[in-house]
């Protein structure tokens, strides 16, 4: 189970994190489209070869600052008046989110490896969220620190990262209707997102 829980929350985390349509998952299907199959899978492993050290990085952090107390105590204060902002973003300040485009075309096939990663590198979103992701699931005692449910998180990250990237290169045409409907509705997903992580990070504090 040390290995097997990390991985599957690993893998269903990253899922649930990627599969609204962001500029890495569209960009794979454009490639996908254009250019074929081979092409966009390099790019996505690409981009999935950054994802691996990013968390690796996020977890280790969310290990260092776990040992300190009063950082954690700290941290939860401030995830409360971030989530809560964020909220209020999604919920009434953000505008109605455009059609989201894709980077353009990119000279030479061969490139399209570290393309994914230089798009990758420019998301770093993954750090923090995967620093706050690991410290709560560790709080809940389905995750440690040690080194083998580490390893099985990051590799379930990763797989589910590039799951997700996969599917947009083989099925984009399928499921451009349900992304077009997730785009049109992704400020009132992500608000409902952060109010709950909010409220759970809020109740955290009181109960401590």
């Amino acid at each position: 189970m040390t290995f097997i829980a990390p991985l599957i929350l690993g893998f269903g985390i990253a899922f649930l994190a990627v599969i609204l349509p962001g500029l890495i998952n569209m960009t794979a299907a454009k490639i996908s489209i254009q250019e074929g199959k081979s092409e966009s899978i390099s790019f996505a492993v690409g981009a999935s070869t950054v994802v691996f050290l990013q968390t690796f990085v996020a977890v280790l952090f969310a290990r260092f600052i776990s040992q300190h107390f009063e950082i954690v105590k700290t941290l939860q204060e401030i995830a409360v008046l971030v989530f809560t902002i964020l909220s209020i973003y999604f919920f009434w300040v953000a505008k109605k989110p455009k059609k989201i485009k894709t980077a353009s075309k990119v000279k030479g096939k061969s490139n399209r490896f570290f393309y994914g990663m230089l798009l990758s590198t420019l998301n770093v979103l993954p750090i923090p969220f995967y620093v706050i992701t690991s410290m709560s699931l560790s709080a809940t005692g389905y995750f440690s620190f040690d080194k083998i449910p580490v390893s099985s998180f990051v590799i379930g990250v990763v797989g589910g990262s590039f799951t997700v990237f996969y599917i947009y290169i083989v099925a984009f045409k399928k499921i451009e209707k349900k992304t077009e409907f997730l785009m049109r509705n992704s400020n009132t997903i992500m608000g409902s997102i952060t109010t709950l992580m909010a409220c759970m990070t809020l109740i955290k504090l009181f109960l401590e």
